[in-house]
């Protein structure tokens, strides 16, 4: 039930608690007159979501009496060769605190949805708007508390003898399961209802029709003469599983923060059957001439690769995530990894691929960073990562926004970046346009007009349907406030049902439109799985096959000319605290700081972007949208901070790996001019280069040692001239610091003792060698004239 909570239905429940008390029967109205009401909340998005149902009764602990989930839709989609009627199969439960008497249930419709936007506003309608109606059947005399019954309902497509759903045409139909029941103390009511889109092809025959060649009584199929060209998107992504604050080594088994990816690649697995359905879909037999195929292209997150690569060669997982270096046990998806990760090589040797950004990251707050090397590595280093695994070429200079928008600051970094047009949803562009490309305007584009970037657009409607597939439903940020509601109330058959509607919708409506095309971009980060994914695939596959769509591929759209208005887009404002893009812009440029003054070893294969590479990644883990727009939202967030946390600990461990170690006791200098040797280490599995920080008092004077490298794992003795005019102890404190002045290690006091005298020993002995000289010249001077040295008297030689 996707209601308002209004002031009547709390009237209700008052009533219906307190006539026990009173010896009355409280009567219920069949309809509640909607008065002040609060929107519900969206599956993870609490705002401005809409409902036009009024509530129905409720518990005075505010639960439904009973709650209706449909099960099975038969037909799916309904086609010329289908039965002329649909079944539903669902189970209603007494969600109350009371019994239930008379639970009966009806089908209703209403008219074919005509807009793309009605693809979610239809299902939001009172109940009285969906008038062609059917007869209500008892399911159940009573439900019990906690008590469940299921059932079967099936109503006509078409009929002129009996209550039917009145689909005359093909089209992507709204119904409503409707169910009435009595509470204990209580009058009939509505008590819940549930809604899903029916998709019609095309109609069977009819068998109300009494003449079988009357032209209602033949099938209807669908008008083919003006196809929609399809162009869609396959995402393989998940939300980051790495563990923060390490960083890229040769040998060393990487750390994952659960071992919940080793589920999803394994078999049944949400990543097992996405992949599934793109190599059972495009099987030659199914797909004979590859239309599928052509119109398909999978969009791969790098992040998820640089995970499943590294578990195939075995991996740990952390106790804690908070603590990068915490206690780990071994984790059990190597095997699966391998599997999924050969069956990917293989089905991307023949298909588009395209690299998502960098862990789903979010653009706009990476842009608002303004770190050069960030912006890279969540843009453009995403296609290095994934044709280096993949042994591939993919798609080059295109760039699938994850929030559905791309502001002016971010159309320059993507252009910055390299990438030359960018996917958004259609109802964030300004004015809206039908140009497969358009001219995106930015910041730069005022100054030089080829900087703009080509806008191409997906359907917003079509991927909001498709983001409420799956185990954890999503609502796009983007999405308006009319086509929000309550996902968490439809089960995952309703909510399939209202996606396969949308991906046919475009193919239905508008054949007279001259130059049709879509784009289906489901979200990046995607729960569907099991049948569903196959189940929208084949959706696709039909249209291509019975002429309604034609493939478009990626590589046609983007080589589109840019046609139209130019365009700009809007995006959601970031999630994101100003605290943390702070410590996000402070610790990427600590990381690229320690990278300036790495030397690569040629004998080595870890090379310094190797080393630091997992660590400004982890700055994109942190600023991931994924799972930020469903029920995951508060968990996303935590995890982010957590990771954030983990990262700064391990920069800061890496930045104590490299110091000076303190002799101990006092340093004694032979001399004034006497050189200091001091022992610099480093612990860091690459060398490095350093310089040298004194701080000395005014007595001593220290020379600049310049720029020493440190070997790798090892340690240096630097000899550092020193001049010192003071007999006392001095305290010179040294410390080593990367090549811009950031301090590396602590600080070591080294206690410094001179034995030289300095200005009154070279005054001594300046006086003593000129009373030397006077003497000896007195002696010589008594010589030369033959005189006796009276210094000599009293001496006489034997």
């Amino acid at each position: 039930m996707r209601a308002r909570k209004v002031t009547a239905a709390a009237l209700t429940s008052f009533l219906l608690a307190v006539a026990p008390a009173a010896g009355v029967a409280a009567v219920v109205p069949t309809q509640l007159a909607a008065a002040t009401a609060q929107p519900d909340a969206s599956a993870g998005d609490t705002s401005e979501t809409t409902s036009a149902v009024p509530d129905t009764p409720r518990t005075q602990a505010g639960d439904p009496f009973l709650t209706l989930s449909i099960e099975t839709v038969a037909p799916s989609t309904v086609t010329t060769s289908s039965d002329p009627f649909v079944t539903v199969r669902a189970t209603v439960k007494n969600t109350g605190d009371r019994r239930v008497d008379d639970v009966s249930v009806r089908m209703q419709a209403s008219a074919a949805i005509d807009t793309a936007a009605g693809l979610r506003t239809s299902l939001t309608l009172d109940q009285e708007r969906f008038d062609r109606v059917g007869d209500f059947v008892t399911v159940a005399e009573s439900l019990e508390k906690d008590e469940s019954r299921q059932f079967d309902v099936s109503m006509q497509l078409r009929s002129t003898t009996e209550p039917s759903l009145g689909i005359d045409t093909p089209g992507v139909y709204p119904l409503l399961l409707n169910v009435n029941g009595t509470p204990e103390y209580g009058g009939t009511a509505r008590l819940d209802d549930a809604r899903f889109l029916l998709p019609v092809v095309g109609l069977p025959r009819n068998p109300g029709e009494l003449d079988p060649v009357a032209p209602d009584a033949a099938p209807l199929p669908p008008n083919t003469r003006n196809p929609v060209a399809m162009t869609v998107l396959w995402p393989l992504a998940d939300i980051p599983r790495l563990a923060a604050g390490i960083p890229g080594s040769i040998d060393e088994r990487v750390r994952l923060i659960d071992d919940e990816l080793a589920g999803e690649l394994a078999s049944g697995g949400r990543l097992d059957t996405l992949l599934k359905a793109v190599e059972f879909a495009t099987k030659p037999g199914l797909d004979p001439g590859g239309n599928l195929a052509s119109s398909l292209c999978i969009g791969i997150d790098p992040d998820l690769l640089v995970t499943v690569s590294n578990m195939t060669r075995g991996y740990l997982v952390v106790d804690d995530p908070a603590d990068p270096a915490s206690t780990a046990r071994d984790g059990t998806g190597s095997a699966a990894a391998t599997a999924w990760l050969a069956r990917l090589e293989t089905i991307a040797s023949s298909t588009c691929v395209t690299a998502l950004p960098f862990a789903q990251t979010d653009l706009g707050a990476v842009a608002d960073i303004g770190d050069a090397s960030l912006i890279q590595s969540a843009i453009s280093t995403p296609a290095d990562v994934v044709d280096g695994i993949l042994g591939i070429t993919s798609t080059r200079g295109f760039t699938w926004s994850t929030t559905g928008g791309v502001d002016a600051d971010t159309a320059d970094a993507l252009r910055s970046a390299g990438t030359g047009s960018v996917l958004v949803a259609d109802n964030s562009l300004s004015p809206p346009t039908s140009a497969p490309m358009a001219q995106l305007l930015s910041t730069d584009t005022a100054a030089d007009p080829d900087a703009a970037l080509a806008a191409a657009h997906y359907d917003s409607a079509t991927a909001a349907a498709l983001a409420g597939v799956g185990a954890t439903p999503s609502t796009p940020a983007l999405t308006p406030a009319e086509q929000r509601y309550d996902l968490g109330t439809d089960s995952r058959t309703a909510r399939l049902q209202d996606a396969l509607g949308a991906v046919n919708f475009h193919a239905l409506v508008g054949t007279d439109r001259p130059g049709r095309a879509v784009t289906v971009a489901p979200p990046q980060y995607w729960t569907a799985g099991g049948d569903e994914p196959s189940a929208i695939l084949s959706t696709v596959s039909s249209l291509l096959r019975s002429g309604l769509a034609t493939p478009r591929p990626l590589s046609q759209l983007l080589a589109e000319p840019t046609s139209g208005t130019p365009v700009t887009s809007v995006d959601t404002a970031t999630e994101l605290d100003t605290g943390t893009i702070d410590l996000v812009r402070s610790q990427s440029a600590r990381i690229e700081t320690l990278m300036q003054s790495l030397v690569e070893d040629p004998q080595s294969a870890l090379t310094p972007r190797l080393f630091t590479a997992p660590l400004r990644e982890d700055m994109l883990r942190a600023l991931s949208t994924a799972g930020r727009a469903s029920s995951m939202a508060e968990k996303t967030g935590t995890t982010a901070f957590t990771r954030l946390a983990a990262t700064r600990i391990g920069i800061d461990a890496i930045y104590g790996s490299v110091t000076v170690l303190a002799p101990g006791g006092v340093y004694t200098l032979a001399s004034e001019q006497s050189p200091l040797l001091l022992v610099a280490r480093n612990d860091l599995p690459i060398p490095v280069n350093v310089l040298l920080r004194v701080d000395a008092p005014p007595e001593m004077t220290i020379s600049d040692v310049g720029v020493n490298q440190l070997p790798a794992r090892g340690s240096r003795t630097i000899t550092v001239p020193a001049e010192v005019d003071d007999t006392r102890n001095l305290s010179v404190d040294f410390s080593v610091t990367t090549l811009d002045g950031s301090r590396l290690g602590e600080v070591s006091t080294v206690s410094v003792r001179s034995n030289a005298y300095g200005q009154a020993l070279a005054i001594i002995t300046a006086c003593a060698g000129a009373l030397l000289l006077l003497l000896a010249g007195r002696r010589l001077w008594h010589r030369f004239r033959g005189q006796p040295d009276p210094a000599d008297e009293g001496y006489e030689r034997p």
